[in-house]
This record gives C-alpha cells, sequence and structure tokens, in this order.
C-alpha cells in the first residue's frame, strides 16, 4: 500500500513551478504518463512520483522501483497540483542533472544557439527537434525561458533527455567561437536563401526572439545569413515563420546536405 500525498508534498509540487524554487532545490517536475514511464526506464531515479493507484498497479518493478518515495493521488489532487489543464495520471519530482558546456563541442557537430525565445512550448519544441536531428546541446541566451519550466519539459515530449541545454552569456561565446573559425549561421529575414547558402557540418545555428529576432549586438557575430524563403509578396499577418518551425527547417536542410 502507498501513502496518501501530504498537503506539504503537493505544496512542495506546487511551487515547483517557480524558477527560484527550482533552481534553489535543485528540483523539477516531469508530467504525462508516457513521458515519466520513459525517464525511468532509462535509468533515472525520481525523488517523488505522485501516480493514481491503478497507473501504479499498471506499471512493472523497472518503472515504479526507480523512485524514492512513491505517493497516490485523485484526480482532483492531480487537477490542484498539475500545470497542465487536463492532468495525466501520474507527475513525477526528478533531481536537475546539470552538465557544463565545452567550447570543443562546437568544432564537432552542429549546436544550436537561442537568443531571448520566450515561449516555453517554443523552447520546448525546439529541444525535440534538436534531439531527432541528433543535436546533442542548445546554448541559451541567459534570458530564455528556463528549460525545467514545467510547459518547456511538457512540450519536448522526453526529448530533454537527450538534448544537454546550458545558459550563457551568448556574445562571448561566439565571439570566441568565429575567432576559432567555427561558422555562425544566422537566421535573419534579409539572409541568404538556406537552399542556396553552402552548409558546413558542424557549426552553430543562430535563432532569435520571437517577435525582435536576432539582436545587432549578436548579429555581429554571424559569419553567414540564412533566410527561409516565403512567398514573394508580403502577406497581411505572416511576416514571418515561427521560431520552432524555422528551427525544423534549418536543422532538416543541414542533415540533408551531409
Amino acid at each position: 500500500m502507498h501513502k496518501m500525498m501530504t498537503r506539504h508534498q503537493a505544496k512542495m509540487i506546487l511551487s515547483l513551478q517557480k524558477k527560484k524554487v527550482r533552481e534553489e532545490s535543485s528540483l523539477f517536475i516531469i508530467e504525462g504518463d508516457k513521458v515519466v514511464r520513459e525517464y525511468l526506464l532509462a535509468g533515472n531515479r525520481v525523488a517523488l512520483l505522485a501516480a493514481k493507484p491503478e497507473w501504479l498497479d499498471g506499471e512493472p518493478d523497472a518503472v515504479t522501483g526507480m523512485a524514492d518515495e512513491i505517493v497516490t493521488v485523485s484526480y482532483d489532487d492531480l487537477r490542484r497540483i498539475s500545470s497542465l489543464k487536463t492532468p495525466h495520471n501520474v507527475l513525477a519530482v526528478a533531481v536537475m542533472k546539470r552538465t557544463a558546456f565545452t567550447g570543443k563541442r562546437l568544432a564537432n557537430g552542429l549546436t544550436i544557439a537561442l537568443e531571448y525565445v520566450q515561449d516555453p512550448g517554443n523552447l520546448g519544441t525546439i529541444i525535440r527537434i534538436a534531439a531527432w536531428f541528433g543535436i546533442r546541446d542548445i546554448i541559451c541566451s541567459e534570458d530564455c525561458v528556463d528549460v525545467y519550466n514545467p510547459k518547456v519539459i511538457q512540450a519536448t515530449m522526453g526529448a530533454f533527455m537527450h538534448v544537454g541545454v546550458h545558459y550563457v552569456p551568448l556574445e562571448s561565446m561566439l565571439r570566441k567561437a568565429g575567432a576559432g573559425g567555427i561558422p555562425v549561421y544566422g537566421a535573419t529575414i534579409g539572409g541568404k536563401s538556406i537552399y542556396e547558402s553552402e552548409l558546413s557540418s558542424n557549426g552553430i545555428i543562430l535563432l532569435g526572439n520571437e517577435s525582435k529576432g536576432i539582436s545587432d549586438t549578436l548579429l555581429e557575430h554571424v559569419t553567414c545569413r540564412i533566410t527561409i524563403p516565403g512567398p514573394e509578396k508580403p502577406l497581411a499577418g505572416i511576416e514571418s515563420l515561427n521560431v520552432s518551425m524555422a528551427a525544423a527547417i534549418i536543422c532538416s536542410e543541414f542533415a540533408r546536405r551531409m
């Protein structure tokens, strides 16, 4: 028999919606039956598993045995503690894994760099795209949305397990990359068509903020401005592509060339 969730535990889970609390405790939330199951089956332990009894009964020991503590919750409990409009059957409290980013990785393959990306859905989707195309690292400016925001984790659909997301001062990193001869591809409106640009098997793909694009400060360090050709005449309401859509198209073209 598993214990019922206490009010203290519910309060702790809710508090992890705040970035400050996540950083102080090094804990974050994973929601969703499939994602939690895959995370545990990959050999990752979690501090707490809060699940409906029927979910727990249907899972093997390989899953439930990876939790330091298990509590049962009702659907109403889950609704109170979940960040989703319609919660799933299980929620896990996991410990953050921090990996340092070394510049050496830049020379060996493609890396995505993001400047001031604010929407959790966009960051989560870009992490998923990176995982699909075998890109192991995403470097974010320090003002990007937090990768451990529950909505980001949810949008990655488990891809956060395969991609390292690092927060670094982007300008100095791009400067060093340029000095080391590593190409920096900047996605801009006025660049050269990606289909006509020379693309290398290593380098940085830089994507900017949802509405402002790449700042002038970072554009100085871009060695190749690329664009995704769109309609010849501007269409009302469609000035540009969503940043995660652009990431998918750009990564796909890099992959195709390889």
